[in-house]
């Protein structure tokens, strides 16, 4: 049994993520960019599902005097984050689902990476509700997802794609089946159009798009 809803156990992930997840890395380039253009004094920063704290890693290193809280459904993702960040300060680690958080204007910015698209449209409402909620006027939320392209023609092509970059990282045609099956099974990835109109309807006063590839996107979105 799996110990998150990510493809692989929590001790796998970081092995894996890379060759499984297109421009992982630029998601938390894009981010950490972004940020530092803001000049954010006495930053909180929630990030929500922060997995294994890889991007976690990445803030603390290019942000000094910040509070960073930590929040994965997963015990065992967020104990291998633990481990891995043990050297750091100002550290806070909490065990829930962003569908479950009950914080009030205590953010300036909130991140989540690849966290929402396992969740029902529902769900998926309430843990952005909670997002808007959970930040401080003019607070930043900044989401990466993947995506439904808007027509099943053009999804089409990006699956192509995207069983292409599987190849090219070595993946087995069963391993191909077996990543290509959870889409509207396990995950259930929506189009860039429903993400902003969510982000809007949650009360969101700007709503913009990051950064988008093939099969995925970014957005941010100001309280």
């Amino acid at each position: 049994m799996k110990d998150n809803l990510s493809a692989y156990n929590a001790n796998d992930y970081d092995n894996h993520i890379n060759s499984v997840l297109p421009y992982y890395q630029e998601f938390h380039a894009q981010i950490i960019d972004l940020v530092q253009v803001l000049n954010i004094n006495n930053m909180q920063w929630l990030d929500t599902g922060c997995g294994t704290g890889n991007l976690a890693e990445k803030i603390i290193k290019n942000f000094a005097n910040i509070n960073l809280t930590l929040c994965d459904p997963s015990e065992k993702m967020l104990a291998i984050a633990k481990q891995k960040l043990s050297k750091y300060h100002n550290l806070k680690f909490i065990n829930i689902s962003t569908q479950d958080m009950q914080f009030e204007n205590e953010f300036n910015l909130i991140t989540a990476v690849q966290a929402h698209h396992y969740l029902t449209m529902k769900d998926r409402i309430k843990a952005t509700q909670n997002c808007y909620q959970a930040l401080k006027k003019n607070g930043i939320y900044i989401t990466f997802e993947n995506i439904k392209l808007s027509s099943d023609s053009s999804d089409r092509i990006a699956q192509k794609r995207y069983e292409n970059f599987l190849k090219s990282n070595g993946k087995t045609q069963d391993e191909i089946i077996a990543h290509l099956s959870r889409r509207n099974h396990e995950v259930f990835p929506i189009t860039i159009e429903q993400h902003i109109k969510l982000l809007k309807n949650c009360s969101f006063k700007t709503v913009d798009i990051l950064w988008t590839s093939y099969w995925q996107a970014g957005f941010f979105a100001v309280k």
